[in-house]
């Protein structure tokens, strides 16, 4: 019986903050690939090894965790003062469909370097020494982000001795701009209240602040879902009970927040909206055995990302932290100690992270100008990834 030989695509696998994915210039895609549809959803899931129901991806470049199935496309842009259109897939571990409906912004800091690797970013733009600014289209959500990338000696600098809690390593540091995250136009707030009583049928009704920054997020809070928000992953993970509650309370807040029709829609967007749960700063010890004390934040922030909870914060959500803090009267501002602040440093289960907003309330609407966050990315592989030629 004859086969279909593998065909090979240039790809580059990257690490971005606490994530890792395959980065594809769209060019190099096959042709039928190069545009939204079956075709490129099918190559990109063959890429990561997904569908899985082992759970594993191990036929493929995916690390079976929600931060480890991702892949990036970079195309050189079209639109006005920018330098390259960034389209981000979250792809599912054990189902067969890649979700567009977000960003990643953890990511977002390999993009830069990317882009300039790739010949994306006009080279007038580049200097040899000092940083590069790279003006990102993020083309999932229609937001623009500005990534300042060292260079050396005309090359991305990629080491350094910035050090992200999550990541193992220090590496160069990448500050990354999110630019009005939330559009003037838009409700940051989509129920039009900063905190909501979310009704769900079985499970409680909680007090919800429902945020449209950086990415839908649900926020709540940890004493009512009967937790300290000092958890780790195996707290929450280990139980699919515990996880099928959370996904329980995402449909639901989803519906609240105008994303999904019914609540049987939630399943083919697990990307949005996330779900967190906030607490007071307390110490505790992060899964690397760092001590983190109380001292050294202003609150406790747990997320879950494609139904797990994540191994330490995405960064649209960190987004929609720094963003949340900055409004007096939101969960996150009430368990940070509330009043005005632009800035926040918060816990997550492999240690803790700063964020910076600013948001002011104009007419009644609350808007944010941008919010700042540093990660590290570097490029860990570099060449072609192969996939069955009939799996497209």
């Amino acid at each position: 019986m004859a086969h279909i030989p593998q065909v090979k695509i240039p790809a580059t696998y990257m690490r971005g903050g606490t994530s890792k994915g395959v980065f594809f210039n769209v060019s190099d895609l096959p042709e039928r690939c190069q545009v939204a549809g079956e075709a490129r959803d099918k190559l990109l899931l063959r890429v990561i090894g997904s569908p899985d129901p082992y759970g594993k991806q191990t036929d493929g470049m995916g690390g079976a965790t929600s931060s480890t199935s991702k892949t990036v496309i970079l195309s050189k842009t079209e639109k006005e003062d920018h330098d390259v259109d960034y389209l981000f897939g979250q792809v599912a571990i054990d189902k067969a469909f890649v979700d567009w409906s977000g960003n990643c912004g953890n990511l977002t800091a390999a993009v830069g370097s990317f882009a300039i690797y790739s010949g994306l970013v006009d080279r007038d733009r580049v200097p040899d020494n000092g940083v590069a600014t790279v003006r990102i289209w993020q083309a999932n959500i229609e937001k623009t982000i500005i990534a300042k990338v060292p260079m050396i000696n005309g090359e991305v600098q990629e080491t350094g001795d910035f050090e992200l809690d999550g990541v193992t390593f220090p590496a160069a540091e990448v500050p990354v701009e999110f630019i009005a995250p939330v559009d003037p136009s838009e409700a940051m707030f989509p129920t039009g209240n900063l905190v909501d009583e979310l009704h769900v049928p079985g499970v409680a009704t909680l007090n919800a602040t429902m945020i449209n920054a950086g990415i839908p997020t649900i926020f709540l809070n940890a004493d009512e879902l009967g937790y300290t928000g000092t958890e780790l992953q195996d707290d929450i993970n280990s139980s699919s009970e515990i996880l099928e509650r959370f996904e329980l309370i995402r449909a639901h807040g989803a519906m609240k927040m105008g994303l999904i029709d019914s609540l049987e829609q939630a399943k083919t967007r697990q990307h949005t909206p996330k779900i967190a749960f906030v607490a007071p700063a307390k110490p505790y010890v992060a899964s690397s055995g760092k001590s983190i004390d109380t001292n050294d934040i202003d609150v406790n922030v747990r997320a879950l990302s494609m139904g797990k909870l994540h191994h330490a914060m995405m960064g649209t959500a960190a987004v929609a932290i720094g963003t949340a803090a900055a409004i007096p009267g939101t969960l996150v501002n009430i368990a940070a100690g509330g009043g005005d602040r632009q800035a926040v440093t918060f816990g997550h289960p492999s240690g803790t992270l700063k964020v910076g907003a600013k948001a002011s309330c104009i007419d009644g609407r609350w808007q944010v100008d941008k919010a700042i966050m540093s990660r590290s990315a570097r490029i860990l592989m570099e060449g072609w990834v192969r996939v069955p030629g009939d799996s497209f």
